[in-house]
């Protein structure tokens, strides 16, 4: 049986930490950003944890190769 290969499109989106939590960036950054407030725009930099267990379940079945 050949090796897994990991989902090379959500490796580039998804970071695992030491801890097995799945971190993206927040979502609706990229443009039409003009017309958002600042506080919107400040709430968009940071990085968000994926919650839903069941999400989760699935990112880590696809990221085979991260720990």
């Amino acid at each position: 049986m050949p090796k897994l290969k990991s989902n090379k499109a959500l490796l580039k989106r998804i970071r695992v930490t030491k801890n097995k939590k799945a971190i993206t960036k927040i979502s609706g950054q990229n443009h039409f950003n003009a017309k958002e407030s600042g506080n919107t725009t400040r709430g968009k930099r940071g990085d968000q944890n994926l919650e839903f267990s069941s999400l989760s379940r699935t990112v880590r079945k696809h990221l085979i190769n991260k720990k």
